[in-house]
C-alpha cells in the first residue's frame, strides 16, 4: 500500500495580514470585476426572510402554507417574492403537481443545499449572542436619546 500525503499551505488569517504590514483586500477589492454581482448575492442570501426560508427548507421540501406558518412575521407578499427570487437564483425549485387541488412544493436545489450550513451558521450565532446583543442595543439606546 502506498501512502500519499500532500503538503497543503495554511490559510492566512487577518492577522497574518496585519503581522506582514498588509491590508487585507475586502471582497469588493479582491473580486472587483464582480463586485456589483458579488453585492447582489450578497444581498440576496443575506436577506432576513431569505435566511428564514432557506433554513426551514433545510428539513427537506414544504408547501407554501407550511413555509408560511415556520417563519413567524412573514408576509404573504414576502414569501412569494423570496420563493420567487430564490428559485430565479437557482437555490430553490418550485415543483407544481397535476392535482385537485393542485399542490406546489419548493426544496432547496443542490445550490442551495451548499447555502445551508451558511445560513443555519448565521442563525445560530444571532440565537448564540442574542443576550449580548439586547444588552449593547439598550445601553446605546439609553445614552443616545435626543
Amino acid at each position: 500500500m502506498c501512502s500519499y500525503e500532500e503538503e497543503v499551505a495554511p490559510v492566512p488569517t487577518a492577522a497574518d495580514f496585519r503581522a506582514a504590514g498588509l491590508r487585507l483586500p475586502g471582497p469588493c477589492e479582491e473580486w472587483a470585476d464582480d463586485a456589483g454581482f458579488i453585492r447582489g448575492v450578497v444581498d440576496r442570501v443575506g436577506d432576513k426572510w431569505t435566511v428564514l426560508v432557506i433554513g426551514t427548507l433545510g428539513d427537506g421540501p414544504r408547501r407554501y402554507t407550511d413555509l408560511q406558518q415556520a417563519i413567524p412575521g412573514i408576509s404573504q407578499r414576502m414569501l412569494t417574492l423570496t420563493l420567487k427570487h430564490l428559485t430565479r437564483d437557482g437555490l430553490v425549485e418550485r415543483t407544481a403537481y397535476p392535482e385537485v387541488p393542485p399542490r406546489v412544493e419548493y426544496a432547496l436545489t443542490g445550490l442551495g443545499q451548499s447555502l445551508l450550513s451558511s445560513v443555519l451558521a448565521l442563525a445560530r450565532w444571532a440565537y448564540d449572542h442574542r443576550d449580548d446583543i439586547r444588552t449593547h442595543r439598550a445601553t446605546f439606546d439609553r445614552t443616545n436619546t435626543a
